[in-house]
């Protein structure tokens, strides 16, 4: 049985797109399961839309993401993966395009941009081009008198314009597509590197590729790499297309949208598994409808003949929860590493950061929510007195101003600030005057934060801010209370 290989083939074009992500997920998952193979390779033979630092990005956003490709040229002896640009140097594009033109199934094209202009035409808004097949009657004379000379050409695949050509997908079924729609596209390019498609084709076989995955707005190139296979002798690859992906309003999800990239994923706060999980889950579902999955968790469940036709919508909302419950599993080691950038751009102050962080680890759904529930550790926000009154703890203004005037004397005699010690002192305290807890709590806590929603009780703020800062903000609390 042939081992399955799939690969993953990114242009460097900026940050990695939710779209091509799981195109590689997917391809990683689908080699895995079945015990094979996963390649890297960087297609940046386009030169124009060649972005500075995005391969840079490919290779971060496959190691966070944990998608390690297998195999690769690396010089160090490691897994470096594969690079287009390089192996073109060799010029094995350029021969593999002759040996077609040898079959008769691609020629020279020396048409020049103002002919090519004239072939445009416009449906709609759309603007269509279909070559017209001008340069295959070129004689063998012409054509090499104008190599001769040095004019300037491309080379394009020769596709038949009558009939049919069908082709099998592992997603949609059998495609039957109408000749008319298959343009000459063009192989090698003027600056003499190969074009995606043609390149695409070349390598995948090279390398052995059984199983192709990509997006569902490929699948009307498929007959052109079917011919092309065909015209080498080569086996065909299984293909798995893949479903659009939409945003909420059922609109393609455009890169303009936010959270169309990983990297922007992940300033908002995202954790890489967490989004590698939600992808995984756009356009496939599991037979036990299961929804949080380790990578070893997908890689064992995985069945892409469970991948959908219908497009995938990136519902935020369930991200948001996704993203929640791996923080609440997450060890606090690895949480605070996590945290502690966010908790930096608010606290200054040396307080301690790791208890900081516990506090807010299950109240969250995103890194970026921690700042608005510690930001009064740094400072204590002006508030309304109008806080202290709560009904269900009975509290108003006057029992409040009692409780805090009380228990500041009692706490500024204590030098042991830690939660439970507080936490036992003041319930003397409560019981001792037929209090319930919380009837002192609530102003406690609200003299300490100013806020209506802290991440923990009053004992544990006193805990973080220490003694000092503690009596300090009771005491204001007090100084509102009576100039009421």
């Amino acid at each position: 049985m042939t081992k399955i290989r799939t690969r993953f083939a990114p242009s460097p074009t900026g940050k990695m797109h939710v779209g091509n992500l799981r195109t590689a997920l997917y391809a990683y998952l689908i080699a895995k399961h079945e015990g094979g193979e996963f390649i890297l390779r960087i297609e940046d033979t386009d030169r124009e839309r060649q972005v500075d630092g995005a391969v840079d990005i490919i290779y971060r956003t496959m190691e966070k993401t944990g998608l390690i490709h297998d195999e690769g040229p690396d010089k160090d002896g490691g897994c470096g993966p594969y690079v287009q640009s390089e192996r073109h140097k060799a010029g094995m594009y350029l021969g593999y395009a002759k040996q077609l033109i040898e079959k008769g199934e691609a020629y020279y094209c020396f048409c020049d941009e103002k002919r090519l202009e004239k072939l445009k035409s416009s449906v709609g808004d759309e603007e269509i081009f279909v070559y017209d097949k001008h340069c295959l009657g070129l004689s063998k004379a012409e054509v090499e008198a104008n190599l001769k000379s040095g004019m300037p050409y491309v080379i394009r695949q020769n596709n038949p314009n009558t009939g049919t050509t069908t082709f099998h997908d592992e997603i949609y079924g059998d495609i039957t597509v109408d000749n008319k729609e298959l343009d000459d596209m063009v192989l090698i390019k003027s600056d003499g590197y190969p074009t995606y498609n043609f390149a695409n084709v070349v390598d995948d076989h090279l390398m052995g590729i059984t199983h192709i995955v990509r997006g569902n707005e490929y699948l009307s190139s498929s007959p052109k790499y079917n011919r092309l296979y065909e015209a080498f002798g080569w086996e065909i690859p299984v293909y798995i297309h893949c479903p659009t992906i939409t945003n909420e309003e059922h609109k393609k999800l455009s890169k303009r949208s936010g959270h169309a990239s990983f990297e922007d994923l992940i300033e908002q706060g995202f954790s890489a598994e967490a989004i590698v999980n939600f992808v995984a889950l756009l356009g496939w579902s599991p037979e036990d409808n299961q929804e949080i999955f380790s990578m070893q968790g997908l890689i064992k469940a995985f069945d892409y003949r469970h991948i959908s036709k219908s497009p995938a919508v990136f519902d935020m909302v369930k991200l948001r929860w996704m993203n929640g419950e791996y923080l609440k599993a997450m060890d606090e080691e690895r949480f605070f590493a996590m945290a502690e950038p966010y908790i930096n751009e608010v606290i200054k102050k040396p307080l301690n950061r790791e208890k900081i962080a516990a506090m807010v680890k299950t109240r969250i759904e995103v890194l970026t929510e921690i700042a608005s529930h510690i930001d009064f550790f740094e400072k204590l926000p002006e508030y309304d007195i109008s806080m202290y009154i709560h009904k269900k703890m009975k509290t108003d203004a006057a029992s409040s101003l009692k409780v805090l005037e009380e228990t500041f004397v009692l706490l500024k005699e204590m030098d042991d600030y830690t939660n439970d010690s507080l936490y036992s002192r003041l319930r003397e305290y409560a019981e001792s005057n037929n209090y319930k807890i919380g009837f002192i709590m609530w102003p406690l806590r609200t003299a300490l934060s100013g806020r209506l929603m802290t991440p923990a009780g009053a004992t544990e703020i006193m805990e973080i801010l220490g003694k000092e800062e503690s009596l300090e903000r009771i005491k204001i609390g007090i100084g509102k209370l009576k100039t009421a």
